[in-house]
């Protein structure tokens, strides 16, 4: 039997995400706009929650495709709010657009989002080395940087918390445990 990280162990879904998503580096800007919306999303609730509103989430959100969001409208963001398939907070879905709009800016300014937010880290994956969940932090001075950039850039939902749970489920960080089958994976 395979040792996992053990906020994994709620369900299937979440074991799937944890052995084949989490903490892999991405470097695609549609997956990094993908994930900027549904950490924002999640902020006060579970990540259980967010992935089973993720297909949801897919096709309210243009399948992530910052362009395409970046113009939604009032009436766009009211139809979302009666959508039951995702989080319907007028705030986190305002900032949805507001977020797809900046994120469009920094693709401008860098070229893509990905040369943009691997500054962060230096440009590769920082490993850690935790033995216990009660070490990982909940947030570093990397996502204090992020957080405080992101901010001025006029991304919203993207507090120092926030950007840490996006580090890590991005790859930017390694943050399974030594014990878990996925950190060696990921080295």
């Amino acid at each position: 039997m395979k040792k996992r990280c053990p906020w994994c162990e709620i369900n299937e879904l979440e074991v799937a995400y944890h052995d084949q998503e989490w903490g892999v580096p991405v470097h695609d800007d549609r997956r990094w706009f993908e994930f900027l919306i549904l950490e924002g999303a999640q902020a006060g609730l579970s990540w259980d929650t967010i992935l089973k509103k993720r297909d949801n989430y897919r096709k309210a959100f243009a399948g992530f495709d910052p362009r395409k969001v970046a113009r939604y409208d009032g009436r766009r963001r009211a139809a979302l709010m009666r959508n039951p398939g995702i989080v319907r907070n007028r705030l986190k879905i305002a900032s949805a657009v507001t977020n797809a709009q900046a994120f469009l800016s920094v693709q401008r300014e860098f070229g893509s989002f990905d040369r943009y937010i691997w500054q962060f880290t230096g440009g590769k994956p920082k490993r850690n080395r935790w033995r216990a969940m009660r070490q990982v932090p909940a947030a570093t001075p990397e996502s204090d940087a992020m957080s405080k950039d992101l901010k001025r850039r006029g991304f919203r939902f993207v507090g120092s918390t926030i950007c840490y749970a996006f580090m890590q489920a991005t790859g930017m960080v390694n943050d399974h445990l030594v014990t878990c089958f996925r950190y060696r994976e990921s080295r």
